[in-house]
């Protein structure tokens, strides 16, 4: 079977590697659909981020949906042909953290697509991949696109969670990616009664003006554009920063009330924080890594029509044409989303 193969920066191969079998508790599923995350793109153009580096060739891609061709002799509750949304969360239920309620920070993740650990856990941009039956959320009446947006969509109600009740409550969302897209979404989802985006480029602000919110600011051609919000010591209750820039974080700051929550999603490096200013306003900074429940409930909201995540899938392309793919996804002039169809 073919597989989408990192081993440097710019060095993509497409490779064969043996066909899978399940195991008892496991299901073998044939790929649909696969989106390229940030972290994707990173292990793509720099060979890794912050300390984790590639160490050896890695197979990419963690956000994949697909169809169940075959069942572990134990595996009830699925059956063959059925879509599924795949979590590449798994893990080890054993250590103090599982114990305790964080699986997301298991002290042995095996998380699709990851260098932090070595051997690296390789990922599922594959035409075949062995999930546990646990990792599977039945995705009736989604298509393969709308099921593989289950993960990031996870990441960003996780970061809801962190943020707290959002009922009645005035958001900012700077950074205009993918997960900020999702977060622009689930805080309409949860109540919010106003929504304000940044970003740098114009058809991201289009795409997030597309989704409903109430202002789109181009911090590039108005980088005081956030200052209008400043006034009587700010003006929102909630920030999901999903740039990872401290440029975006430190411009955020005067426009956020005392007492507002800060939840950083993006991951672009140790960035330096306005703690002085942070401290005068009691603004509590909280960091949201990964999920492990939400991806179920990300699922079932798609199911339900409570979050419609079709607009984002700006692009597919098949899998011998990934290069093509991962260079189109680095592409916020014209991308938000672009999977891999299997």
């Amino acid at each position: 079977m073919k597989a989408i193969v990192a081993h440097a920066a710019k060095d993509l191969r497409i490779e064969e590697r043996d066909m899978p079998k399940p195991g008892p508790d496991q299901v073998l599923i044939k790929l649909a659909a696969g989106g390229i995350c940030g972290s994707d793109l990173h292990y793509y153009n720099h060979g890794g981020f912050g300390a984790v580096r590639l160490r050896e060739p890695m197979i990419l891609g963690h956000e994949v949906s697909g169809h169940v061709t075959e069942l572990g002799a134990q595996v009830s509750g699925l059956a063959k042909g059925q879509l599924v949304a795949i979590s590449p969360s798994r893990p080890c239920r054993t250590c103090t953290y599982c114990h305790d309620g964080q699986p997301h920070h298991c002290l042995n993740m095996r998380f699709y697509g990851s260098a932090m650990p070595f051997p690296h856990i390789q990922g599922a941009f594959r035409e075949y991949v062995v999930a546990d039956v646990a990792q599977c959320a039945l995705a009736d009446g989604l298509t393969a696109a709308q099921a593989a947006v289950a993960e990031p969509l996870a990441v960003c109600l996780h970061a809801a969670h962190q943020a707290g009740d959002l009922v009645g409550k005035r958001v900012l969302v700077t950074g205009c990616g993918p997960i900020g897209m999702l977060c622009i979404l689930v805080a309409r989802a949860a109540g919010a009664t106003e929504v304000v985006a940044t970003d740098m480029t114009p058809f991201t602000l289009d795409m997030a003006r597309r989704l409903g919110v109430d202002l789109a600011l181009n911090v590039k051609d108005d980088p005081e554009g956030l200052n209008r919000f400043a006034d009587n010591k700010g003006h929102f209750d909630v920030q999901f920063e999903c740039s990872g820039a401290a440029a975006a974080l430190r411009a955020s700051i005067p426009a956020l009330r005392p007492g507002a929550t800060l939840v950083q999603l993006g991951l672009g490096g140790d960035m330096s924080l306005p703690v002085q200013a942070m401290t005068a306003k009691e603004i509590a900074f909280k960091g949201s890594f990964r999920f492990h429940d939400e991806f179920f409930t990300a699922v079932k909201l798609m199911q339900n029509g409570q979050i419609d995540v079709t607009p984002l899938v700006t692009h597919a392309f098949g899998i011998d044409d990934a290069v093509a793919a991962f260079e189109m996804a680095a592409d916020r002039t014209q991308a938000i989303k672009a999977q891999i169809t299997f």
